[in-house]
């Protein structure tokens, strides 16, 4: 009766003491790459509209994209300097209840950001396949 009981006693204290998790480990679902290094700036060119209703934008030559197309952002001018790192950020926007999406930055190290257009227009391809 005593072995029982002491049995019952120490399974209860087993089950109620506290676990310590390891602070390193990171459970899956939080590994997602929101920032992504695109190389460091070298240039931009910028393009008007080709009539009133249509938008600026700027094209960004990198130290990893050296050619125009890959990476392009709407704005006029850009306030990057030669040899900023540069990365391409994207941020869940959610304006609703209901739904959201991505949006696109491209950013440097300081304060610099400018909104990324959806495409690489070199290949026509969405530009969140530089995430993947």
């Amino acid at each position: 009766m005593k072995g029982a009981f002491l049995l019952i006693l120490v399974a209860m204290v087993v089950s109620c003491s506290s676990v310590r998790k390891n602070a390193s480990a990171i459970p899956e679902d939080d590994l997602i790459l929101t920032r992504k290094y695109v190389g460091d700036f070298i240039e931009y060119r910028h393009t008007g509209p080709e009539n009133y209703e249509g938008p600026n934008i700027i094209w960004i030559k990198t130290t990893l994209e050296d050619q125009y197309g890959k990476i392009s952002a709407y704005g006029r001018k850009c306030d990057f300097t030669a040899g900023d790192r540069l990365y391409l950020r994207r941020v869940f926007y959610s304006p609703g209840i209901v739904s959201g999406y991505w949006v696109y930055l491209i950013e440097n190290d300081a304060s610099v950001s400018y909104r990324a257009t959806d495409l690489q227009h070199d290949r026509e391809v969405l530009i969140k396949a530089l995430f993947e």
